[in-house]
């Protein structure tokens, strides 16, 4: 009886440890972040730009620089798209379009990663700060590796495309400098 007592007490102190142990799912997903973390992705929980989406989602961003700002566009994955919004690639709806088209190297670039991203990839949105890539992680470290240069050729290929004209500074006498 006193055995069965003491078991009981280490099963009742050891358990807690347990349930602080992080499961398969958030072991791969955490040598995911860091690998892509390591590889210059910014990696967010976020509201994704999803209509009647509650609760956040991983956001994978890629940085343009502060000289190439990017194009405003979001692009959804059909299955998560309304029928209303325009077909675009390989079962991708654009949310908000491009005001002007994208360069031919841009498009090619766009359309290859949207033929490979996984299911669960659910948004691809460009704004004049960064690309960012919405999606549940479903994929291990190794096989998102493969995604990154896509997306660096993908952000080059956009840098510059931004839908703003650029910011001029004011002389004193409230023209712009050298006019």
């Amino acid at each position: 009886m006193e055995w069965l007592i003491i078991i009981f007490i280490l099963m009742f102190v050891i358990a807690p440890v347990m349930w602080l142990k992080p499961s398969p799912q958030q072991k791969r997903q955490m040598a995911l972040r860091t690998s892509a973390t390591k590889q210059g992705v910014t990696i967010k929980m976020e509201k994704p730009p999803l209509h009647h989406f509650r609760g956040t989602m991983p956001a994978y961003r890629w940085y343009f620089s502060q000289q190439q700002p990017g194009p405003d566009f979001v692009l959804v994955r059909e299955s998560n798209a309304s029928e209303a919004l325009e077909l675009y690639h390989a079962g991708w709806r654009w949310r908000i379009a491009p005001l002007r088209p994208l360069p031919e190297m841009a498009s090619v670039s766009l359309k290859a990663l949207l033929e490979r991203l996984p299911q669960d990839a659910l948004v691809i949105e460009s704004n004049s700060t960064a690309l960012t890539l919405w999606w549940w992680e479903s994929q291990a470290a190794e096989r998102f590796s493969t995604y990154i240069k896509d997306f660096q050729a993908l952000k080059e290929a956009l840098g510059g495309l931004s839908d703003r004209p650029a910011a001029r500074p004011l002389n004193g006498a409230g023209e712009t400098a050298g006019h």
